[in-house]
């Protein structure tokens, strides 16, 4: 059945490649309205084993942008309900769940496998921190996404190294801000920003209580940004690009190599 699914795949590239494709291992986390069209645009290409996180339910606020929300499923986990689209669409998929909240201590546990590639799709600035600092400590390929909220202008979302980015907004400010203190990072991190000046017509801000694995409870302050639709997809699309295009590049390295051989 995995031929089939994906033989329009093979008619760009070819059998080895999409096999290549099926061996990689990939961590989406986070399932927003950036992880979420990333993920399965991931599952699209024949990856065949994913791992997907998230602690988050679905809300009806959710349905102008996340691709899983709709009316009929309020309430669920949103890791149960792409458990569910997943294998609709890929049934042999090896897939591994973590339905948690992401900080510094549970991240071994997550990363049993170690991944070929992470896509930080976190909205929580410690979180994202604490996953870019494991990923370049363990030689982890990753991509952090900013920029997807409070911005209508898709066109002007780009791909670049976190030292390139051109406007920053506040959220992006605190995260290169803790980004240096806590991770010693200043450089060599790709990541999909936008050009575009963030609005927000009204400051909406929330105190989130999450239970974590050990029980404990955290506790957070969080703005609800602007979001809608399409620059949220269109970021977790650039997210899945920059992997195939990793991808493709060892593939062709690899490829190289062997006729040397």
């Amino acid at each position: 059945m995995y031929d089939e699914i994906f033989q329009r795949n093979k008619l760009y590239w070819n059998n080895d490649f999409q096999n290549f494709l099926k061996n990689k291992f990939v961590a989406i986390i986070g399932l927003g309205g950036v992880g979420g069209y990333c993920l399965e645009a991931l599952c699209r290409l024949g990856i065949n084993n994913i791992l997907i996180a998230d602690f988050d339910k679905i809300s009806i606020s959710n349905i102008n942008r996340q691709l899983i929300a709709l009316n009929s499923n309020i309430g669920m986990k949103k890791t149960d309900e792409y458990k569910k689209r997943l294998f609709d669409i890929n049934p042999e998929l090896n897939l591994i769940i973590y339905d948690g909240f992401i900080d510094e201590n549970n991240l071994d546990k997550i990363f049993k496998i170690k991944p070929d590639f992470i896509i930080d799709a976190i909205d929580t600035v410690k979180s994202k921190i604490s996953l870019i600092k494991y990923a370049k400590e363990n030689n982890i390929n990753i991509i952090s996404c900013l920029g997807a909220g409070n911005r209508i202008d898709a066109s002007q979302l780009y791909v670049c190294d976190v030292s390139e980015i051109e406007y920053k907004d506040n959220f992006t400010k605190n995260f290169l801000s803790k980004l240096k203190k806590y991770a010693d990072i200043e450089n060599n991190l790709t990541v999909i920003t936008s050009r575009e000046h963030a609005k927000n017509l009204q400051k909406i801000k929330n105190i989130e209580k999450i239970e974590k694995d050990d029980g404990q409870i955290v506790e957070f302050t969080k703005f609800t940004p602007a979001s809608n639709s399409i620059v949220p997809a269109v970021s977790g699309l650039f997210a899945a690009n920059e992997v195939l295009k990793t991808f493709l590049g060892e593939f062709n390295l690899k490829s190289r190599n062997n006729k040397a051989l």
